[in-house]
Protein backbone atom coordinates (compact mmCIF):
# COMPACT_ATOMS: atom_id res chain seq x y z
CA UNK A 1 0.00 0.00 0.00
CA UNK A 2 1.45 3.22 -1.05
CA UNK A 3 2.45 6.32 1.57
CA UNK A 4 -0.21 8.93 1.28
CA UNK A 5 1.31 12.41 2.30
CA UNK A 6 -0.29 14.08 5.38
CA UNK A 7 -0.17 18.04 4.21
CA UNK A 8 -1.11 18.28 0.33
CA UNK A 9 -0.09 21.28 -2.23
CA UNK A 10 -2.27 22.90 -4.91
CA UNK A 11 0.85 21.43 -6.95
CA UNK A 12 0.40 17.86 -5.55
CA UNK A 13 -3.19 18.21 -6.16
CA UNK A 14 -3.06 19.13 -9.97
CA UNK A 15 -0.87 16.29 -10.48
CA UNK A 16 -2.98 13.92 -9.26
CA UNK A 17 -4.44 11.62 -12.16
CA UNK A 18 -7.83 12.01 -13.71
CA UNK A 19 -10.47 9.31 -12.46
CA UNK A 20 -13.44 11.05 -12.29
CA UNK A 21 -13.33 12.16 -8.83
CA UNK A 22 -12.83 15.82 -7.59
CA UNK A 23 -9.77 16.47 -5.73
CA UNK A 24 -9.15 20.02 -3.88
CA UNK A 25 -7.08 20.79 -1.00
CA UNK A 26 -7.46 23.03 1.91
CA UNK A 27 -5.02 24.31 4.10
CA UNK A 28 -3.14 20.93 3.05
CA UNK A 29 -6.25 18.94 3.78
CA UNK A 30 -7.11 16.42 0.66
CA UNK A 31 -10.64 16.06 -0.05
CA UNK A 32 -11.95 14.32 -2.69
CA UNK A 33 -15.48 14.32 -3.68
CA UNK A 34 -17.09 11.77 -6.75
CA UNK A 35 -19.81 12.67 -9.54
CA UNK A 36 -22.49 14.52 -8.43
CA UNK A 37 -25.88 13.37 -8.02
CA UNK A 38 -28.42 14.57 -10.78
CA UNK A 39 -30.42 16.95 -7.93
CA UNK A 40 -27.11 18.79 -7.86
CA UNK A 41 -26.97 18.95 -11.58
CA UNK A 42 -30.15 19.97 -11.80
CA UNK A 43 -30.18 22.99 -9.34
CA UNK A 44 -26.28 23.56 -11.02
CA UNK A 45 -27.85 24.18 -14.62
CA UNK A 46 -30.84 26.14 -13.06
CA UNK A 47 -28.32 28.80 -11.41
CA UNK A 48 -26.12 28.54 -14.29
CA UNK A 49 -28.57 29.83 -16.65
CA UNK A 50 -29.81 32.33 -14.30
CA UNK A 51 -26.27 33.70 -12.82
CA UNK A 52 -25.24 33.76 -17.00
CA UNK A 53 -28.12 35.82 -18.40
CA UNK A 54 -28.26 38.39 -15.17
CA UNK A 55 -24.21 38.55 -15.45
CA UNK A 56 -24.64 39.13 -19.19
CA UNK A 57 -27.71 41.81 -18.84
CA UNK A 58 -26.09 43.75 -15.76
CA UNK A 59 -22.32 43.08 -16.78
CA UNK A 60 -21.56 41.28 -13.12
CA UNK A 61 -18.88 39.17 -14.45
CA UNK A 62 -18.40 36.01 -15.80
CA UNK A 63 -20.41 32.50 -14.61
CA UNK A 64 -18.00 29.72 -14.36
CA UNK A 65 -18.34 25.62 -13.51
CA UNK A 66 -16.01 23.77 -12.15
CA UNK A 67 -13.55 21.81 -12.47
CA UNK A 68 -11.44 24.72 -12.26
CA UNK A 69 -8.29 25.49 -10.15
CA UNK A 70 -9.16 28.40 -7.45
CA UNK A 71 -6.04 28.92 -5.91
CA UNK A 72 -5.53 31.65 -3.34
CA UNK A 73 -2.40 29.37 -1.49
CA UNK A 74 0.18 26.97 -1.70
CA UNK A 75 -1.63 24.94 0.25
CA UNK A 76 -5.47 25.16 -1.30
CA UNK A 77 -6.87 24.66 -3.84
CA UNK A 78 -10.39 24.48 -4.58
CA UNK A 79 -13.22 24.03 -7.10
CA UNK A 80 -16.35 25.71 -6.62
CA UNK A 81 -19.44 24.20 -8.31
CA UNK A 82 -20.68 27.49 -9.39
CA UNK A 83 -18.74 31.03 -8.97
CA UNK A 84 -18.64 34.46 -10.99
CA UNK A 85 -15.70 35.81 -11.88
CA UNK A 86 -15.58 39.64 -11.12
CA UNK A 87 -15.52 41.90 -14.32
CA UNK A 88 -12.35 43.11 -13.83
CA UNK A 89 -11.29 39.15 -14.15
CA UNK A 90 -12.99 38.36 -17.34
CA UNK A 91 -10.06 38.80 -19.70
CA UNK A 92 -8.09 36.67 -17.88
CA UNK A 93 -6.91 33.71 -19.62
CA UNK A 94 -5.20 31.41 -16.57
CA UNK A 95 -6.39 30.67 -13.42
CA UNK A 96 -3.13 31.48 -11.57
CA UNK A 97 -4.83 35.20 -12.65
CA UNK A 98 -8.06 35.40 -10.86
CA UNK A 99 -7.63 36.10 -7.20
CA UNK A 100 -10.94 36.96 -6.08
CA UNK A 101 -14.24 35.96 -6.82
CA UNK A 102 -17.48 37.99 -6.37
CA UNK A 103 -20.43 34.90 -5.67
CA UNK A 104 -19.57 31.13 -4.53
CA UNK A 105 -21.99 28.66 -4.84
CA UNK A 106 -21.70 24.92 -3.44
CA UNK A 107 -24.68 22.55 -4.08
CA UNK A 108 -24.38 20.11 -1.06
CA UNK A 109 -24.13 16.45 -1.06
CA UNK A 110 -24.24 13.84 1.35
CA UNK A 111 -20.44 13.01 0.32
CA UNK A 112 -19.40 16.90 0.02
CA UNK A 113 -21.48 18.48 2.90
CA UNK A 114 -19.08 18.81 5.72
CA UNK A 115 -16.21 19.70 3.47
CA UNK A 116 -18.03 22.68 1.92
CA UNK A 117 -19.92 23.48 5.20
CA UNK A 118 -16.57 23.88 7.05
CA UNK A 119 -13.14 23.52 5.42
CA UNK A 120 -14.19 25.29 2.30
CA UNK A 121 -16.96 27.74 3.47
CA UNK A 122 -14.11 29.09 6.09
CA UNK A 123 -11.36 29.20 3.30
CA UNK A 124 -13.94 31.10 0.89
CA UNK A 125 -14.66 33.44 3.82
CA UNK A 126 -10.87 34.39 5.07
CA UNK A 127 -10.03 34.91 1.49
CA UNK A 128 -13.26 37.72 1.06
CA UNK A 129 -15.51 36.00 -1.04
CA UNK A 130 -18.36 38.58 -0.66
CA UNK A 131 -21.31 36.03 -1.14
CA UNK A 132 -21.43 32.26 -0.51
CA UNK A 133 -24.47 30.25 -1.50
CA UNK A 134 -24.71 26.47 0.51
CA UNK A 135 -27.45 25.00 -1.48
CA UNK A 136 -29.09 22.24 0.48
CA UNK A 137 -31.40 20.41 -2.32
CA UNK A 138 -32.26 17.80 0.20
CA UNK A 139 -33.50 20.34 3.20
CA UNK A 140 -34.85 23.21 0.49
CA UNK A 141 -32.79 25.80 1.60
CA UNK A 142 -30.14 28.16 1.03
CA UNK A 143 -27.22 29.14 3.41
CA UNK A 144 -26.37 32.81 2.44
CA UNK A 145 -22.43 33.63 3.86
CA UNK A 146 -20.65 36.97 3.76
CA UNK A 147 -16.97 37.31 5.12
CA UNK A 148 -17.63 38.16 8.40
CA UNK A 149 -20.54 36.29 9.35
CA UNK A 150 -20.68 33.66 12.38
CA UNK A 151 -23.87 32.34 11.30
CA UNK A 152 -25.75 32.19 7.65
CA UNK A 153 -28.86 33.43 6.66
CA UNK A 154 -31.32 31.24 5.94
CA UNK A 155 -33.22 31.13 2.51
CA UNK A 156 -36.31 29.29 2.02
CA UNK A 157 -38.31 31.62 0.12
CA UNK A 158 -35.99 34.20 -2.32
CA UNK A 159 -32.24 34.28 -3.10
CA UNK A 160 -30.92 38.18 -3.70
CA UNK A 161 -27.38 38.63 -5.18
CA UNK A 162 -26.46 42.34 -6.07
CA UNK A 163 -22.37 42.69 -7.09
CA UNK A 164 -22.79 46.31 -7.81
CA UNK A 165 -24.73 48.85 -6.04
CA UNK A 166 -25.90 50.27 -9.46
CA UNK A 167 -27.56 47.34 -11.10
CA UNK A 168 -30.89 45.73 -10.16
CA UNK A 169 -30.97 42.94 -7.97
CA UNK A 170 -30.87 39.30 -9.11
CA UNK A 171 -34.00 37.78 -7.08
CA UNK A 172 -34.05 33.50 -7.22
CA UNK A 173 -37.41 32.17 -6.12
CA UNK A 174 -36.01 29.18 -4.22
CA UNK A 175 -39.33 26.46 -4.55
CA UNK A 176 -38.38 27.00 -8.44
CA UNK A 177 -34.43 25.73 -7.63
CA UNK A 178 -35.45 22.46 -6.22
CA UNK A 179 -38.93 22.21 -8.54
CA UNK A 180 -39.10 18.67 -10.10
Amino acid sequence: MPLVPEYFTAEMVRALPDDGNRYEVVAGELLVSPAPRLLHQLIHSRLFLELGLYCREHGGGRVMSSPADISWSEDSLVQPDLFVVPPDLVATRRWSDIRSLSLVVEILSPSTAKNDRFQKRKYYQENGVPTLWLIDGEKEYVEVWTPEALFPQVETMRLTWRPDERAAPLEIDVAALFAP
